[in-house]
């Protein structure tokens, strides 16, 4: 697995029930075709989608984004930039919690500032201005990637609205 392959599935069910090629989505995502062919490749091998590459196994993509996103996709925080709210940052979390440390994206477009974040994808915050439930997925993913336990518990379950219902 690399990490646009969590993108690319998270795309696939931001999608809902819209019919969709493999260049519609490294449109989207600014991934090029190959790599969008490469990554449901190896998504196949870990079976994370089905034989025709088109349907996410949902229980299955929870099960690892729980279990071991954190291990094989941490991160560790820079040093402050401008960019675009992730993690517990994202409007979202911050209904949920009050932090006095913000974490962003990196995007020198970027109207805030916080602690950098590097996103498991370059071109995450440009794909993310175009699809807002792709947005908030790729947020929560950082919130485990980098959040404490009660942060990780909301993400997670949140997650799970998005993932299982296509919410």
């Amino acid at each position: 697995m690399r990490p646009q392959d969590i993108v690319i599935l998270l795309k696939i069910i931001s999608k809902g029930n819209l019919s969709w090629q493999n260049k519609d989505l490294a449109n989207e995502l600014f991934i090029s075709q190959s790599e969008i062919s490469d990554s449901l490749n190896r998504s196949l091998v870990a079976n994370l989608v089905n034989s025709e590459k088109k349907k996410v196994h949902r229980k299955s993509l929870l099960e690892f984004i729980e279990h071991g996103l954190h291990y094989v996709f941490p991160v560790i925080a820079g040093g402050m930039v401008n960019g675009i709210y992730t993690a517990h940052s994202h409007p979202f979390m911050k209904e949920h919690f009050k932090s006095d440390t913000e974490y962003v994206w990196p995007n020198e477009r970027g109207e805030v500032r916080g602690f950098a974040i590097e996103p498991l994808y370059k071109d995450v915050v440009n794909a993310v201005n175009q699809d807002e439930k792709l947005y908030k997925a790729l947020a929560l993913i950082d919130v485990i990637r980098v959040g404490r336990v009660r942060e990780f518990n909301i993400a997670i379950l949140e997650l799970r609205n998005i993932v299982e219902d296509g919410a």
